[in-house]
């Protein structure tokens, strides 16, 4: 009995030890669909699988570098854009995989009367505020049409707040940036205006996953896992969908039929798709928007985009 004892013992502190190497990392992030695996691969235990003990904190992405800088999350979910914002503001982050490309999950919603986007001129917008994926959006669907964020008003509302205010005729606001799965509660009251452009017009809405280059240099093998986890969880997501659908949707509070039919606005990337993007398009669109975040004033320089990536980690 005392062997036996003594046995239970020593498998208790091996569990207890095996349960202390979990590396521990908090990742800020917010609701946007296309986010939706990496709870995916916390809640089926495939981030635990490969070691990591994750804490996901639902931020803003306009205050995530914020925390980033605290120290209070070490790594985040965020547009390929905002990341040369935060590193140009002195928030060293680093990119490790691509999450997500958007097909028409991001875009813009207008009252009516509005054809298009030229008319928005003199107008007033709601969309996040300078340096978020919204906001850059707007700019970037301007620009295209020969307008600058000077022609515009624009009213500061996270991108939930900004459909609501669409589908309540909020008085004052012409049109508005969001995304899904806000998108899609727009879609359902075409009576409260229509979608006028998305990124199916426009495609330059792509998401990463970064750290601080501080936790990639002292767990590379957690980052490793991270990328990982992830990609176990786009698989999971094709192999499981029913229940892959139901545990991201039960994080935005939907049910998996209106989760599912959210995310088919967007294209999760795989690891092989993951290669191709970050061996040339990524440094491509990072020049370009480099120049239109100059252009609108959102930083005053240009980092050095060649240290925004580090691939090894997808290999």
């Amino acid at each position: 009995m005392k062997k036996t004892l003594v046995t239970l013992a020593a498998l208790a502190t091996l569990s207890l030890g095996a349960a202390a190497q979990d590396t521990k990392v908090a990742v800020g992030m917010s609701g946007w669909t296309g986010f939706a695996p990496l709870t995916l691969a916390k809640e089926a235990g495939l981030f635990k699988k490969h070691g990591l003990d994750v804490t996901i904190k639902k931020i803003p992405q306009k205050d995530r570098h914020l925390a980033i800088a605290s120290g209070d999350i070490q790594c985040a979910a965020t547009t390929v854009e905002t990341w040369i914002v935060w590193n140009a503001n002195g928030v060293a982050t680093t990119q490790i995989f691509q999450l997500d490309k958007s097909f028409g999950a991001d875009g813009m919603v207008v009252k009516p009367g509005i054809t298009k986007i030229t008319d928005l001129k003199g107008k007033t917008v709601a969309a996040s505020a300078p340096g978020t994926a919204p906001y850059f959006t707007l700019a970037w669907m301007l620009k295209k049409n020969g307008l600058t964020m000077k022609d515009v008003t624009v009213v500061n509302l996270e991108p939930q707040a900004a459909a609501n205010a669409m589908i309540a005729g909020t008085s004052g606001i012409d049109a508005a940036m969001t995304y899904e799965p806000f998108l899609s509660a727009v879609r359902e009251r075409p009576e409260a205006g229509r979608i006028l452009a998305t990124t199916l017009d426009y495609p330059m809405i792509m998401d990463t996953f970064g750290c601080t280059p501080k936790f990639l240099a002292e767990n590379p093998k957690a980052a490793k896992a991270l990328a990982d986890g992830y990609f176990d969880a786009v698989a999971m997501i094709a192999a499981e969908p029913k229940k892959s659908f139901e545990i991201m949707g039960a994080d935005v509070k939907q049910p998996a039929d209106k989760f599912e039919a959210s995310q088919k606005f967007l294209r999760w990337q795989d690891r092989a798709a993951n290669q191709k993007f970050f061996a040339g398009e990524h440094a491509a669109f990072s020049r370009e928007a480099a120049a239109l975040l100059l252009e609108a004033g959102i930083i005053k320089a240009v980092p050095d985009l060649s240290k925004l990536a580090d691939t090894q980690f997808i290999k």
